[in-house]
């Protein structure tokens, strides 16, 4: 059972309360009410705070060691008494000036068979699996445990959202794969359920089938458990079923882009925020009932089980292939097959990389695309939602370095392209390498830091589930763990703010920024004030240790919007000078050829890095809940690359820049 208590600096306590729910399908989630804003704490962020409570060590079993992982008694243990403590850094209601703290601290208690049964909900979502016996599906009472790679995907875009010093699980993400890109979809806050529309089921459907039909390569060669996942994550994998035609006993249908129906439930459960394959079933389901996919047979005997879901909802009527029910058979011999309407759904017909044949099929490509007229009155059709999908298609021209636009509209072009190449872990890598080439490389650094220093300063957590006793202090007050995290979190960002000062805006500093000396004077200026103000010493360009401690949290706020002031210069000079010079580059152009790689050609869902919003699109508590999807694309594994090539370039790049928001 959860509880709540929040401590502020200055402000009156905001009352709170929590409600422990269960969906109908059993699995909990938290809604917290305050005085601000209700949010819901769903499976993922219950596995993620459990995560990072943990200390993921090896463990023995069946004479195995298992690194990276833990056991049924930890997590049960650390279940039984979990605190997350959350700080927040906000203006004072009662005077803007200041900079005030609040400190939240939720404590969840539970007994072992209840932490069991919410350990089974994390490896329902595929989130955890067994160590020694992948394929299990029951959480085990003397089991051990791994993270999976969508589970380490949530896990650090949690971390990353909520401030949280994950330093004691880095080399879990340094060596682990990771889902590099996960497509959420919104859920409603009242009963945590996935809310349906067809713009929803599009956007997952496409994610679904991928950018081209995949099908799985024909090797006689063992294939490589990493490559085999990535082949996995580029959609469903497909294959080609003969079956009897049903008006002749020997003629044999060929059926194309066939797919095995508990195959389309691991891909969903594995690489979408689904949570289960009763969820998973619903949604394909959903599928069906859109006309998206088709059942081809379900061979299973007369005295098999079978598990059939269905799905209701409207139906347009006309020829809209949508029907108002849906029914997906989740059986080991069941096979369905992407329909026509599904095809040109998935716009593969309309992508570089067209309908790729199957490895039984000497036949080109068969499906005929739309006339134009049709697509004509397909846009005019589109719900608001749809048409808010169908809007994000232009990013693709404007990410051509040929786009055609007058000078304005090219500037705006030139900024979003710099927003989704700083988003995109693989562009990001290119255009670092494109500036180091021009020797301009630590304007991009900077805005990295600067945006990673930023969001530290607003927020910070922590996880535990040992029980520590408040610390008294002088004046007989108690200071909750939350609270001593956020003073060590608040030393940190002091030492992290001055680092950034002397690397890059000191005077003949490491990677000393080229910008304009009013920007740099007005900083030099405020700190001169400050420190003579505190210390009585002026300001000699660097700062000894001693001199750190006696920053407040106000004062580094004011640092916050000097150093935002420079970086929206570094940004406008990367958005006009680097930019068009970048995607005008040989490197660049090869990239984008590579479709299967880069949805933003026709992205029809938003993408986020995973230090993105704490608050997705779609989720503000000010609007009303409508759904939709959005993509979170994995900062940690798009690193990887660069980190490798680190380590053999040391002395081109001494400070081992990364990438990381």
């Amino acid at each position: 059972m959860p509880t709540q208590t929040p401590q502020q600096d200055v402000s009156p306590q905001a009352s709170s309360s929590h409600m422990m729910k269960t969906t109908k399908r059993g699995r909990p989630f938290l809604k917290v009410l305050s005085s601000r804003a209700a949010v819901s704490k769903d499976t993922l962020d219950l596995f993620a705070t459990l995560i990072v409570s943990l200390q993921l060590t090896p463990h023995k079993q069946f004479f195995r060691s298992f690194p990276n992982s833990f056991s049924t008694d930890e997590a049960a243990q650390n279940l039984a008494s979990l605190k997350f403590s959350q700080s927040n850094r906000g203006p004072d209601p009662r005077e803007p000036s200041r900079v005030i703290t609040t400190t939240t601290t939720t404590t969840f208690s539970m007994t072992r068979d209840m932490a069991k049964a919410m350990s089974q909900h994390f490896m329902d979502a595929r989130l955890i699996e067994n160590a020694a016996d992948p394929s299990s599906n029951l959480f085990k009472d003397r089991g051990v445990y791994v993270l999976t790679p969508k589970g380490l995907h949530v896990l650090e875009r949690f971390i990353s959202r909520n401030g949280i010093n994950g330093d004691h699980l880095a080399h879990v993400f340094a060596s682990q794969p990771i889902c590099m890109k996960l497509l959420h979809l919104e859920r409603r806050s009242v009963d945590d359920e996935i809310i349906v529309s067809q713009s929803v089921i599009t956007a997952l459907f496409r994610r679904f089938v991928g950018r081209q039909a995949n099908y799985t390569p024909q090797t006689a060669q063992p294939v490589d458990p990493t490559a085999a996942y990535h082949d996995r994550s580029k959609g469903i994998q497909l294959m080609d079923v003969q079956d009897r035609a049903p008006t002749g006993k020997n003629q044999l249908i060929n059926h194309r882009f066939c797919f095995a129906a508990l195959a389309a439930l691991e891909w969903l459960c594995d690489f979408t925020s689904v949570v289960g394959r009763e969820e998973a079933a619903e949604m394909a389901a959903q599928f069906v009932r859109f006309g998206l996919i088709a059942l081809v047979s379900d061979k299973r005997k007369n005295n098999d089980s079978a598990i059939i879901f269905t799905v209701r909802g409207s139906a347009p009527g006309g020829n809209s292939p949508v029907s108002q029910t849906g029914e997906f058979r989740c059986t080991a011999k069941a096979i369905y097959k992407i329909t026509d309407e599904g095809i040109r759904t998935a716009r593969w017909q309309n992508s570089g990389a067209g309908v790729r044949d199957s490895p039984n099929s000497s036949n080109a490509n068969l499906v005929t695309e739309r006339s134009s007229i049709e697509d004509l009155k397909d846009s005019k059709s589109l719900t608001p939602g749809d048409a808010k999908i169908h809007r994000r298609i232009s990013l693709a021209e404007k990410m051509n370095a040929n786009y055609d636009q007058t000078d304005k509209r090219s500037k705006e072009s030139n900024t979003e392209r710099l927003s989704f190449i700083i988003d995109q872990p693989k562009l990001r890598g290119l255009f670092r390498e494109f500036l180091r080439d021009n020797f301009c490389e630590e304007n991009l650094s900077f805005w990295l830091e600067v945006e990673d220093f930023k969001r530290k300063f607003n927020i910070t957590s922590s996880a535990s589930s040992a029980y520590q006793p408040p610390r008294p202090t002088t004046a007989g007050a108690k200071i909750t763990p939350g609270q001593v995290a956020m003073e060590q979190h608040h030393e940190a960002l002091i030492q992290q703010a001055f680092l950034i000062y002397h690397t890059y805006l000191a005077p003949s500093s490491q990677c000393e920024l080229n910008i304009d000396h009013g920007l740099r004077n007005e900083l030099s200026g405020y700190l001169s004030e400050v420190m003579t103000g505190l210390t009585g010493t002026p300001f000699q360009g660097r700062l000894e240790p001693e001199q750190l401690s006696a920053f407040n949290a106000t004062q580094l706020q004011m640092m916050i919007k000097l150093y935002e002031r420079i970086q929206t210069h570094v940004f406008r000079l990367m958005a006009t000078d680097s930019v068009p010079k970048f995607t005008k580059t040989p490197r660049f152009a090869a990239l984008r050829s590579k479709n299967e790689d880069y949805d933003f050609l026709d992205s029809d869902v938003q993408y986020l890095s995973n230090s993105g919003p704490a608050v997705p699109p779609g989720l503000d508590q000010d609007q009303e809940e409508v759904g939709g999807a959005y993509v979170t694309v994995s900062q940690q594994a798009g690193d990887r690359p660069r980190q490798r090539e680190e380590l053999v370039d040391g002395e081109r790049n001494p400070r081992g820049w990364s990438d990381r928001l």
